[in-house]
């Protein structure tokens, strides 16, 4: 197996998804599992574009765990930053759909968002030689609420620097994994010094800056190389290096919209693999990683599931020339 280029770190989960859309939650009679959770959707998003990729997490050591370990590693995903907890179960979520394939989060089940396997990565079994040959660590902030994984990331940061390599976080902010929802704001303000490239939803924008435009985001964080905003049906808005622009979304026939922002986030950083982060500095660049990205997204909601419903380069390609702009 080639050394990974990128390493994600994160929660890997069974999203349980509702077989009746448009139910409320109470309403459900019947659930499918779908394996997720958006560190490990975009690990498997990256080793179907062809771009080396690695997953470090924690899962429980129970049936769960077993299958999701197994499907990293047929996807092609380096699994040697996998932890397995002797106790914690592996983390399932719960998710009711809209008739229009918006989905939104239900719950835990009978657990607490902190009795999880992935809440206890420990930083001390972080795998050192898995950092020494990647460009890129991609981070999410759910692991943020736990201490045990936040200290992991905090670690994780410590190696990337280490290694001269550049951090993604995408915000992804989930209310429902934090017991105390408010420190959340401050604890991803405090590690934003630390992080290279960020990527957002239109409310997580709204939410953190006050404001949906990618380029007032920079202005705040300067040190930033680029700021991504995604906005669904809406597109994305950019400001990477000086050059700001927005993409319309693709217009596809959508099942399942679960998994398409962490489809985008490896569609991008696909494309920083094959043509490195100064090829930003040039607008058309810039344009292009941002149009091949949002086809991968606009591809995975044309399936059910997150890794499941993700193309490989040859669709993601075919898709571009047949809606060339």
């Amino acid at each position: 197996m080639p050394d990974p280029q990128v390493i994600c770190l994160g929660e890997v989960l069974f999203d349980n998804l509702a077989d009746q859309a448009g139910k409320p939650l109470e309403q459900v009679v019947s659930w499918t599992a779908y394996p997720g959770g958006a560190p490990a959707n975009v690990a498997c998003g990256l080793v179907k574009l062809g771009t080396p990729a690695a997953f470090v997490g924690c899962v429980g050591l129970d049936e769960p765990g077993d299958t999701l370990v197994n499907l990293l590693e047929d996807v092609g995903v380096d699994g040697r930053g996998i932890q397995r907890h002797p106790t914690a179960p592996t983390r399932m979520v719960y998710v009711v759909r809209s008739l229009g394939g918006d989905r939104e989060f239900a719950g835990f089940g009978e657990f607490s968002a902190s009795a999880f396997a992935d809440a206890f990565l420990q930083a001390d079994q972080l795998p050192n030689e898995l950092f020494e040959s990647a460009k890129f660590l991609v981070v999410g902030t759910l692991e943020l609420a736990y201490p045990e994984s936040a200290a992991a990331v905090r670690r994780a940061l410590d190696l990337a620097e280490a290694h001269s390599m550049q951090v993604l976080m995408d915000v992804n902010w989930r209310p429902m994994f934090w017991e105390q929802p408010d420190a959340a704001k401050g604890v991803i303000l405090e590690l934003l010094p630390r992080v290279h490239l960020l990527k957002l939803s239109a409310e997580e924008a709204e939410w953190l800056f006050d404001t949906r435009d990618p380029a007032a985001v920079h202005r705040q964080q300067s040190h930033l190389v680029g700021v991504l905003i995604t906005d669904g049906e809406r597109g994305c808005a950019y400001s990477l290096a000086d050059n700001t622009g927005n993409i319309p979304a693709f217009s596809v026939d959508v099942e399942d919209t679960t998994g398409a922002g962490d489809s985008f986030v490896a569609g991008f950083l696909h494309q920083l693999c094959v043509s490195g982060t100064d090829s930003l500095q040039a607008a058309d660049q810039a344009r292009q990683a941002i149009t091949f990205a949002s086809a991968v997204g606009a591809l995975t909601t044309t399936r059910a599931g997150a890794i499941a419903a993700q193309p490989s380069l040859v669709e993601a390609e075919a898709f571009l020339y047949m809606n060339q702009r």
